[in-house]
């Protein structure tokens, strides 16, 4: 199919007909979500073959309606590699993630619209109001589920489409500052002095933080957080499904998992960052790739980091909302709590 929708208002009968290779009569669409550099839609479908060959619903994705949001996301090639994702990359992995019937980008990364199974009903994870342990244990297993099947894996690794540009990270370390400096302005009232001074640190490390060097050991979310997960979906027939793979790169494993347990779900990794760090472990060795607590533990103090940046480049180069401001929030609160209970910029110094 030539026609890329770039709103849910370009998405007609005709065409979902011919997508799905049967007669829709009709549609109507609502948002759904709370992403801030692409726009979900929920369409309900109608015609003679609505819940026999047709679903009832599916799930569709275009670009954030926001500028600055869009242009971003277009700078870091966001929309490309989530369409290359579920095209070439989730088929090899054991991650549950929503059965796509279209995948398409134009040939800037500006314009992109993703069709796919609806999972609802569903609960959509929050990452302000946290989630229970079952919640945290369901996700660490699936993170397991995308690091252990691309664990070393030469073709998926080497892919072109996931590769980084070679100055993305030069590009990151020279915008970094300036980020941080309008989270200090914007947040300094709001957060405590000394998880403030975590990003502060961080900021000054830019160069030797975001120009690391080293092989990656898998794929990474990297964006690995509840806002991009769904809980019992299809009405509790299955425990959760991972969204939002714009993010997705190669990498070191414990960036996903630093991540989600800092940021991701705050004094909930704190209480359980064993019980939850020997579950994802386990899963690893049973999917073939045996890790011990020794083997991750530089990589996770590190990894933590990737929450701290994330909160505050984010803050500054996305659309502000209110939601937004209370997320990054959120996110710097976990973050630097469990980056200083970790010493991760010292970790960070250490890798020089």
């Amino acid at each position: 199919m030539d026609h890329i929708p770039g709103h849910p208002d370009d998405i007609t009968a005709a065409w979902l007909s011919e997508l799905l290779g049967a007669e829709v009569t009709d549609l109507n669409w609502t948002p759904i979500g709370t992403g801030q550099v692409g726009d979900s839609v929920r369409i309900e479908l109608q015609g003679p073959e609505v819940g026999k060959r047709v679903p009832a619903t599916l799930a569709a994705k275009f670009p954030a309606a926001d500028d600055t949001s869009r242009a971003t996301a277009a700078l870091f090639g966001l929309y490309r590699k989530e369409v290359h994702f579920y095209r070439e990359a989730a088929p090899q992995l054991d991650v549950r993630v929503p059965k796509v019937h279209f995948a398409d980008v134009c040939d800037n990364g500006q314009k992109f619209c993703l069709v796919f199974e609806d999972l609802g009903p569903a609960r959509q994870g929050d990452q302000i109001r946290g989630c229970s342990l079952d919640d945290a244990r369901a996700a660490i297993r699936q993170a397991a589920a995308i690091h252990a099947p691309s664990w070393g894996n030469k073709d998926l690794l080497s892919a072109e489409w996931i590769q980084p540009a070679p100055d993305l990270g030069e590009k990151i370390a020279a915008m970094y500052p300036q980020a941080q400096a309008v989270f200090r302005e914007r947040y300094a009232s709001q957060i405590e002095p000394e998880y403030m001074a975590v990003c502060d640190e961080l900021a000054e490390l830019t160069s030797q933080y975001h120009q690391r060097n080293g092989d990656p050991h898998c794929l990474v979310h990297g964006d690995f957080r509840l806002d991009n997960m769904l809980f019992d979906i299809h009405g509790g027939a299955e425990p959760i499904a991972i969204l939002d793979w714009q993010t997705v790169t190669i990498g070191k494993a414990m960036t996903d998992i630093g991540y989600f347990m800092g940021c991701g779900i705050g004094d909930l990794g704190l209480e359980h960052e064993d019980e939850l760090l020997d579950l994802y472990l386990y899963d690893m060795k049973t999917r073939g790739v045996d890790l011990s607590r020794a083997d991750i533990a530089t990589d996770f103090r590190t990894g933590i980091l990737h929450g701290v940046s994330t909160a505050v480049f984010s803050a500054a180069f996305v659309e502000r909302t209110e939601r937004g401001d209370a997320n990054f929030l959120s996110m710097a609160r976990g973050a630097c709590a469990m980056a200083l209970r970790h010493d991760s910029i010292g970790a960070l110094k250490e890798e020089s």
